[in-house]
């Protein structure tokens, strides 16, 4: 389950990114308004990412802390690079370096 956690955990993460650094700058800017799909789009990624974290924390056994940290970094520009971070960590074998 980390491997489609850590694939939602990017692609929600890019859509912030592009509603925040893509679609706000060409509303205000150019006057073209791509806020609201993007928009959209990305809420129903975050509300997936929510309620895949909170399966995956489960299954992984993270603290509270753990959890709400990956939480914290969903709504933090670049906080998903963190979780990605994380998650290759957790996805690496036992006796893998590195």
């Amino acid at each position: 389950m980390l491997k489609p956690f850590r694939l939602l955990s990017l692609i929600e993460g890019l859509s912030l990114i592009t509603l925040l650094f893509i679609a706000m700058p060409a509303k205000y800017q150019f006057g073209h308004d791509f806020v609201w799909p993007v928009g959209m789009a990305h809420g129903v990624l975050w509300l997936a990412y929510v309620l895949m974290s909170l399966a995956v924390s489960h299954l992984q056994r993270w603290s509270v802390w753990a959890w709400l940290l990956a939480l914290l970094c969903s709504v933090l520009p670049f906080g998903f690079l963190l979780v990605d971070v994380r998650l290759r960590r957790e996805l690496r074998p036992a006796g893998a370096a590195g």
